[in-house]
């Protein structure tokens, strides 16, 4: 049996609870298309992340890895196209540091385009109801810095694919700010399940619209 990683994120900024981790916990030891699902909590912690998904991909040795976090602000779940090479924080991560206009790795491309079917995972979220879209940024935080590290450490492994997915608020969380959209864990874990069942069974994405104006 093949294993899938799937990590969400500790809680940060302020907040007591982080919905990427109360989503992905939820689908630890799932079997999916064969599939057996491996869920893991992240250090918000520029260096100390990247350094966890590293020891968890060398363990597990995943043929898809999936990392989840979450975007306070954002009405849907985002799937992310590409991970830039650069990390500015606007606020300090859990161990104090903030670093601005800092590259991830030296002699790093400038960025790295997701290895997921988006566009597919897109068109199959939404015909289940779920609120989805593609996004074009993943940011400058410790989401981006862990997408970049993701794709740079996976970049010569031919038959393993990953990616990075944004989630809204829960409901609980948006209660305290006014106004903020929110997403039902729930509504999150089903969203995540098809998304993964679609990538296990898409070898090549499909051409429709995804792009953003602005």
């Amino acid at each position: 049996m093949s294993n899938i990683l799937l990590t969400g994120f500790a809680p940060f900024g302020g907040e007591s609870t982080n919905p990427s981790w109360e989503a992905v916990k939820q689908l630890d030891g799932a079997r999916i298309k064969g599939h057996r699902v491996h869920a893991r909590e992240m250090s918000v912690v520029f260096g100390v992340a990247n350094k966890e998904l590293r020891k968890w991909i060398r363990e597990l040795k995943p043929a898809l890895v999936i990392c989840v976090g979450q975007a306070g602000g954002r009405a849907t779940m985002s799937l992310e196209r590409v991970a830039i090479n650069v990390d500015d924080a606007r606020i300090p991560d859990n161990g104090g540091q903030q670093p601005i206009d800092e590259v991830i790795v030296a002699d790093g491309p400038d960025a790295y385009f997701t290895s997921l079917p988006i566009k597919a995972m897109l068109r199959d979220m939404k015909a289940a109801g779920i609120p989805v879209a593609i996004s074009q940024t993943a940011g400058t935080f410790v989401c981006n810095h862990v997408f970049y590290g993701l794709m740079h450490t996976i970049r010569t492994r031919k038959k393993m694919r990953g990616g990075f997915i944004h989630i809204p608020f829960s409901p609980e969380q948006a209660a305290q700010h006014a106004d903020a959209p929110s997403l039902a864990i729930d509504t999150i874990v089903h969203g995540l399940r098809i998304g993964i069942t679609t990538c296990l069974k898409t070898d090549k994405d499909v051409a429709i619209v995804g792009g953003a104006e602005h």
